[in-house]
């Protein structure tokens, strides 16, 4: 990978008994380093690296604050090869706070470790492209094009390896995508009122735009008041993901502020690692002297697609006969602790039979931009995670966030399979009735 550290300490002052600033050097301690978060780790799974499982970076973590270790190529690969889906917080029965842990190591390797020109390029590029859709938009117009004349078959034949990789993620464009059906008009005394903002998010706005439409129409369906937010975003995970804390920092305080002012009793958002980091935003933002209390608040009132239909009034008349598995998304299960809902949600639909999957929370591979950073990894736990969902013989796999279906879809793409993949809310609008619909293949 390549380079000299540029300097052996990060900006601030670092914690008690820590030389650097490294993480928050007390919660290191919470881990007593029983190793029951190692199965849990989908690093550690693939290449049984103790350095690659939550345990050994936290030893990193510890040796670089205490300043036992430098900061070199091996410590930085390591770290770098975290999804960050905190499977080992859900494992840990010591509650142990990794996520805080590597986000806040990962800003020491940004601010202390020069990349190669390639890693410096990439990371750029998509710095300053994903979390914008009228960028993004733009980078994708000359693929509109390709997928229009029939080539896209072509041109991932004949383009280079790494942007084949990229290309292969890309969902073609979809004239069929369901669309939930409109609402009838809603009464005061018809549904639960309560009023809902949808979180558009970034990526998802170009890439699946059919997701957050048929959030807020089922939504509407169920009796709820979906509130539009004049102005949607990123919500700051991939900059959170990648070390760039200060950007992160002002999404989180232009959210917040649109978020306070919609007047909405709950939040959601169609891609579940939004609504993780703006469930975190209370964290995020505690020593701010403007936004800290505004953050909590916000931060209340997350919650998903799946329990706001349990407990609203069902929209779903007719029968809709499919065979599904539904796949953990990292954040929903992980950082929410939301699983029971989306499967209880599936299993009330007329006609719908689910199958469950074998290692369903563990990581895709997709990540934010991991797939796009680690491509060698991700590949590995995609064709993991699609050799589960083929065995399952179900005629869709289910999920909560836009990046698992790209990834999932991809890997199954590549082996002919015929199972479709599909966000919750676009399936909710099939079965419906809001037409037919491939999914993401």
């Amino acid at each position: 990978m390549g380079s000299a550290p540029r300097a052996n300490q990060a900006g601030g002052s670092a914690s008690p008994g820590a030389i650097r600033d490294v993480v928050d050097y007390e919660l290191l301690f919470d881990c007593v380093h029983c190793g029951l978060c190692l199965e849990a780790c989908p690093t550690y799974t693939l290449n049984r690296a103790e350095m690659d499982s939550p345990r050994g970076r936290i030893y990193l973590m510890k040796a670089l604050a205490q300043g036992a270790l430098e900061l070199d190529a091996d410590v930085v690969r390591h770290l770098d090869l975290c999804l960050e889906c905190r499977g080992c917080e859900t494992a840990c029965p010591s509650g142990v706070r990794y996520g805080q842990l590597i986000e806040k190591a990962r800003v020491y390797v940004e601010r202390n470790w020069r990349r190669s020109l390639r890693e410096r390029i990439r990371n750029r590029l998509i710095g300053e492209i994903f979390p914008y859709p009228r960028r993004l938009d733009w980078l994708l117009m000359p693929m509109r094009l390709v997928d229009a004349l029939g080539l896209r078959g072509t041109l991932e034949r004949l383009a280079p390896a790494a942007l084949r990789n990229w290309i292969e993620l890309l969902p073609a464009a979809r004239a069929d995508a369901p669309r939930f059906p409109r609402a009838a008009a809603v009464h005061e005394d018809d549904g639960p009122g309560k009023a809902v903002a949808v979180h558009e998010g970034c990526v998802a706005q170009i890439l699946t735009p059919s997701e957050n439409a048929n959030s807020a129409r089922a939504l509407e369906a169920a009796g709820y008041r979906v509130v539009r937010l004049e102005r949607t975003v990123c919500c700051g995970a991939l900059d959170i993901h990648n070390g760039n804390r200060k950007r992160a920092l002002a999404f989180a305080r232009q959210n917040v502020r649109e978020l306070s002012r919609c007047g909405a009793e709950a939040i959601v958002s169609a891609a579940s690692g939004c609504s993780a980091v703006i469930a975190s935003y209370g964290e995020l933002l505690r020593e701010d002297p403007v936004w800290a209390t505004a953050a909590r608040e916000v931060s209340s009132r997350v919650t998903d697609l799946s329990s706001l239909m349990i407990a609203g009034r069902t929209p779903f008349t007719r029968e809709f006969v499919a065979k599904v598995t539904y796949h953990d998304s990292c954040h929903l299960a992980h950082g929410l602790g939301i699983r029971e809902a989306p499967r209880a949600l599936l299993r009330s639909l007329p006609g719908v039979t689910l199958v469950e999957l074998a290692e369903a929370d563990l990581c895709c591979g997709s990540a934010g931009s991991y797939n796009l950073t680690e491509p060698e990894m991700a590949r590995a736990l995609a064709a993991r995670k699609a050799d589960n969902v083929v065995a399952t013989g179900v005629d869709y796999v289910i999920l909560s966030n836009p990046g698992c279906e790209l990834q999932i879809a991809a890997e199954l793409r590549r082996r002919g399979s015929k199972i479709r993949v599909m966000h919750l809310a676009d399936f909710l609008a099939l079965a419906a009735g809001g037409g037919e619909a491939r999914g993401a293949r």
